[in-house]
């Protein structure tokens, strides 16, 4: 199965926590392998297969932050 990379840009992130709490729920959506977080640009990189873009958003939103797809 091909690897998913999704980008999203997601704004109101300015600490470690923020880095934290998105990793942390989108590191729980199923066949998500990996979630980079850049505070400077604001872009969160999703890698895994599978990967469902509405579970992503969904978990960011959790996190306390909108997400856009980039």
């Amino acid at each position: 199965m091909n690897q998913d990379n999704l980008i999203y840009r997601v704004e109101g992130m300015s600490c470690n926590h923020c880095v934290v709490a998105v990793s942390g729920e989108v590191g729980r959506v199923a066949g998500v392998s990996s979630v980079d977080v850049d505070l400077e640009t604001k872009l969160v990189r999703v890698s895994g297969t599978g990967v469902d873009d509405a579970a992503v958003v969904a978990a960011i939103d959790e996190a306390g932050y909108d997400a856009v797809a980039a």
